[in-house]
């Protein structure tokens, strides 16, 4: 392209190669921040901070690079980056309520940002300069290899019978036509072979089931393969803590399931609660090392938030930094919430503090939100898919402080319509609470 020259070729070919780097900067941080959306936490200043430097960088380089500033290309350079951004955030921000036009970019999240391929070559020829010949040239580079990695991971996947009552809700939010359904909501892994229904199931290797669409949107069941998931780091992760000697239990809708659902997840279960006791702040070092170093040693990925001190832990096969960073375009994930606990005093009663609200868990002294003591510690053990895990020393009661009557089937997360339709299957379900035993 004739602009690329208009300048000596040494200093077309730096300007073109510092956009491609400020460019590679501001994609990486930026992806970086998308962990905050995922795990529904909000960014740090620091976070946004660092992405808007390298974004503000790259746009004077690409409008200062002809020797003046030229308004119109600093205009197109935000525009492009700002959009093709948009598309690489979608599958992310859908982990909360989201608009149709994010969904349905969302869905299509291992291509979306290919799309602007077609806008990159008329902005090529509309403005001939090197620094933008960069930023374009690294933007579709990176966007052409996200899909061809995509779609190499699919050639993975395995094929995992759907029967029993995750066919029986399959068909009830489908209104028995299978193949509309899965083709109006772009249901990839549903395979439909005479009477035959299978489920092309996700893996270390693969792109996750997006269950926050299949479970939370459309009522589904957790797919086979994730539950197989769930169940590795549920175990996996009551080893570690166990091996590293930290007071834990099952929390939430995992320990519901224990409970309720005789030592099954509920079979809409979109993550595993884990929580800890951390007395002070060398424990929580302590806790951030050990399972640091068992994740490592067990092939999972961790996440740790510093404020509120919480760690995630997903199924995904660990990426050297910063390239697994881009595991947080990835709609779906697999994922363990190690939330922690902290001794305190409220109302002059004894209470384990947390920093996030956890079902209708009351708020304390101080701020946060707390449970009685006595109610966790000493810790009982239940099973949980054939493992005897850490659990609240009354786990009822425990149970009866998050979600009143636990007992009565209720969805938190799965929208009202399809909650509604597949009622009548959860509320027949044969259930009956495991006991826990005193350790």
């Amino acid at each position: 392209m004739p602009g690329f020259f208009d300048a000596s070729s040494t200093t077309g070919l730096t300007g073109f190669a510092v956009a491609a780097v400020l460019y590679i900067a501001s994609y990486l941080t930026f992806v970086r921040t998308l962990r905050y959306t995922r795990n529904w936490i909000r960014p740090r200043a620091l976070s946004i901070v660092v992405p808007a430097g390298f974004i503000s960088a790259l746009v004077a380089c690409v409008s200062l690079s002809s020797g003046g500033f030229d308004a119109m290309l600093a205009v197109a350079a935000v525009a492009f980056v700002g959009i093709l951004f948009y598309l690489i955030a979608a599958p992310a921000i859908v982990f909360r309520p989201a608009s149709r036009l994010t969904e349905l970019l969302a869905r299509h999240g291992d291509y979306a940002g290919l799309s602007m391929l077609v806008p990159a070559l008329i902005a090529a020829y509309t403005f001939p300069n090197a620094g933008f010949y960069g930023l374009l040239a690294a933007a579709m580079t990176i966007e052409l290899l996200w899909y061809l990695r995509r779609g190499w991971a699919r050639r993975k996947q395995r094929l995992l019978p759907i029967q029993g009552d995750d066919l029986a809700v399959l068909k009830v939010q489908a209104k028995g036509d299978l193949v509309r359904f899965a083709k109006q909501h772009g249901i990839n892994e549903l395979v439909l072979s005479g009477d035959t229904v299978a489920w092309k199931g996700c893996n270390k290797n693969t792109s996750p089931c997006p269950f926050n669409l299949y479970v939370n949107r459309l009522g589904l069941n957790t797919a086979p393969c994730c539950r197989e998931h769930m169940q590795s780091l549920v175990h996996s992760v009551s080893g570690w803590l166990e091996e590293i000697g930290v007071d834990y239990w099952l929390e939430g809708g995992t320990l519901l399931g224990a409970v309720r659902d005789n030592g099954e997840l509920l079979p809409w279960e979109d993550d595993v609660d884990v929580s800890v006791v951390m007395e002070d702040d060398s424990s929580w070092k302590a806790l951030v090392a050990g399972v640091t170093a068992c994740a490592a040693r067990d092939g999972y990925c961790i996440d740790i938030f510093e404020p509120g001190g919480f760690i995630a832990v997903s199924y995904a096969t660990p990426r050297a930094v910063p390239l697994r960073w881009e595991n947080y375009r990835l709609r779906g994930e697999v994922r363990l919430d190690l939330t922690t606990y902290w001794p305190t005093i409220s109302e002059g009663k004894h209470v384990l503090r947390r920093s996030s609200l956890k079902g209708d868990m009351p708020a304390i002294e101080g701020g946060g939100f707390g449970v009685a003591r006595n109610l966790v510690l000493p810790t009982s053990t239940i099973s949980l898919l054939g493992r005897d895990c850490a659990c609240p020393r009354l786990p009822e009661d425990y149970l009866r402080v998050l979600y009143g009557d636990f007992r009565q089937v209720a969805y938190s997360y799965v929208d009202a319509g399809p909650a509604a339709a597949r009622s009548h299957i959860d509320t027949t379900a044969q259930t009956s609470p495991s006991a826990a035993k005193p350790h």
